[in-house]
C-alpha cells in the first residue's frame, strides 16, 4: 500500500469562534483536511447546538448528534471574550495561529475589541474569516439572520415549491452555501498569506451565498424579462425531466434528449413513437400542451408496471433515472456506502452514523475519525502548549470566569 503523506492542512492552526452550522461546518472541513481546529466557546454561553436532539447517550453522559455532525476532529477550550483577561489571552493565541473564523453578527467582534483590525496588529499574517447573515458592509449588515433570512431575500424561497406556493427549501441551504464559500475563501486567503506574508479579512454573507445558488434567475430577468416562479418538479427548459410515479414509489427521470428518448421508447417496446411526427423531436416534446397530452400519459403508463428498483436497475446506466429515496433508504444505498459517505460514530457505548466528507483525495485523504469535543475538554493541553499556563493558573482563570 502506498504510504500516505502529510495531510493537506497539517501544521495549520485554526481558532474557531463559530456556532451552529455555517461556521462549524466550514471549520470541520478544514479539520478533516488536517488543520488543528481549536473550538473556542464562552463558558457561560457555549454552542447551543450541544443541546439539540437526538442525543448519543452513554450512561449519565450525552452528546448531541447534531453537534457531533459538525464538530468532529476539533479540540475545545473555553474563553470569555467579554473579560479583559480573555481578550488578552485570545490575542496571544492569535499570535500563534494561522486562521480565525467567526460567525457573529457584523460588528460584534469589533465591539469586543478583537476584530480583524485589532488582531492583525498582533499577527499581520492572520487570515480572519467572518461568516455572517448579511456581510460586514451594507445597510443590512447589523441585522440578525437565520437560514430562512437568506432564502427569503435572495429569491430562493420565491422560486421553490409547487406553482403558486413558494416554499422554503427543506434544508438550511443558505447556511450550507456560506459554509462552502467560507471554506473556499479561507483557503484562498491562506495560500495568499503563505506567498506574501500578508493576511486579510474574508467576508462571506449567507445572503450573498444564497443568491449564488439561484442558477439562471438573475440573467433570466435582466436579459429575458422573466421573473422566476416555482415550477414544482418541472424544469424550465426540459421535458420529460422530473418526478414520475412507479409501482411502489417515485423516480426522477430525465429522458428529454432525442438520444435518451430513443433509449426509453425502445426499452418499453414502442420504437414507433420515434417517428411519430407530433413527438419525434425534443422541441416538440417540450411543448406543454403536447407534453401533457402525449408524453406524460405514456411515461406514466410505462412506469406504472415497474418498481422503482426495477426501473433503476434496467435504465440507470443508460439514461438519467434514479429512485427518489427517503433518508432510511439513503443509508442503504450501495453507491454512497462505496464512497464511504457514512461514518460510524461512537460516544462511549452509544453509536450512530453521521455523514462523511465528499472530498476524496488520492494522496492525502481526509480524516473523519475524530470525535466532537466536550466543553473546554482541551483547556489544559492548549493553554499550556500555546501560552505556557500551569494547571493552577488555568484553574484560577476558570474560577474568575475567564475560562
Amino acid at each position: 500500500m502506498e504510504e500516505i503523506g502529510m495531510k493537506p492542512l497539517e501544521g495549520v492552526t485554526v481558532l474557531d469562534l463559530t456556532r451552529v452550522v455555517a461556521g462549524p461546518y466550514a471549520t470541520m472541513i478544514l479539520s478533516d483536511l488536517g488543520a488543528r481546529v481549536i473550538k473556542i466557546e464562552n463558558p457561560k454561553d457555549p454552542d447551543y447546538t450541544r443541546d439539540f436532539e437526538p442525543y448519543l447517550v452513554d450512561g449519565e453522559k450525552k452528546q448531541s448528534a447534531f453537534f457531533a455532525q459538525y464538530n468532529r476532529n476539533k479540540q475545545a477550550i473555553t474563553l470569555n471574550l467579554k473579560e479583559e483577561k480573555g481578550k488578552e489571552l485570545f490575542r496571544e493565541l492569535v499570535e500563534k495561529a494561522d486562521i480565525v473564523i467567526e460567525n457573529y453578527r457584523a460588528g460584534v467582534m469589533d465591539k469586543l475589541g478583537v476584530g480583524y483590525e485589532d488582531l492583525k496588529k498582533y499577527n499581520p499574517k492572520i487570515v480572519y474569516t467572518a461568516i455572517s447573515g448579511f456581510g460586514q458592509t451594507g445597510p443590512y449588515s447589523s441585522w440578525p439572520a437565520y437560514d430562512n433570512s437568506g432564502q427569503a431575500l435572495s429569491g430562493l424561497w420565491s422560486m421553490n415549491g409547487m406553482p403558486g406556493e413558494p416554499t422554503r427549501i427543506g434544508t438550511i441551504i443558505g447556511d450550507l452555501a456560506a459554509t462552502f464559500f467560507g471554506a473556499i475563501g479561507t483557503l484562498s486567503a491562506y495560500i495568499h498569506a503563505q506567498k506574501t506574508g500578508e493576511g486579510q479579512l474574508v467576508d462571506v454573507a449567507q445572503l450573498d451565498s444564497s443568491l449564488a445558488l439561484t442558477e439562471n434567475a438573475v440573467s433570466n430577468y435582466t436579459v429575458g424579462g422573466k421573473v422566476q416562479t416555482p415550477l414544482g418538479n418541472d424544469h424550465p427548459l426540459c421535458r420529460p425531466y422530473g418526478k414520475f410515479k412507479a409501482k411502489d414509489g417515485e423516480v426522477f427521470f430525465g429522458g428529454y434528449t432525442d438520444r435518451f428518448w430513443k433509449t426509453t421508447c425502445e426499452f418499453f417496446g414502442e420504437p414507433e413513437l420515434l417517428s411519430d411526427p407530433e413527438i419525434d423531436t425534443m422541441p416538440k416534446r417540450f411543448d406543454e400542451e403536447v407534453y401533457e397530452r402525449r408524453v406524460l400519459p405514456k411515461i406514466n403508463e410505462w412506469f406504472s408496471n415497474y418498481t422503482c428498483q426495477e426501473l433503476q436497475d434496467a435504465l440507470a446506466d443508460k439514461l438519467p433515472l434514479t429512485a427518489i429515496h427517503a433518508i432510511d433508504q439513503v443509508l442503504e444505498d450501495p453507491q454512497l456506502n462505496a464512497r464511504e459517505m457514512f461514518i460510524d460514530y461512537t460516544y462511549g457505548s452509544a453509536q450512530g452514523k453521521l455523514f462523511g466528507t465528499p472530498i476524496k483525495l488520492s494522496k492525502t485523504p481526509c480524516d473523519t475519525s475524530g470525535k466532537a469535543p466536550e466543553i473546554g475538554q482541551h483547556n489544559q493541553e492548549v493553554y499550556k502548549e500555546f501560552l505556557g499556563l500551569s494547571g493552577s493558573e488555568i484553574e484560577r482563570l476558570r474560577e474568575k470566569g475567564v475560562l
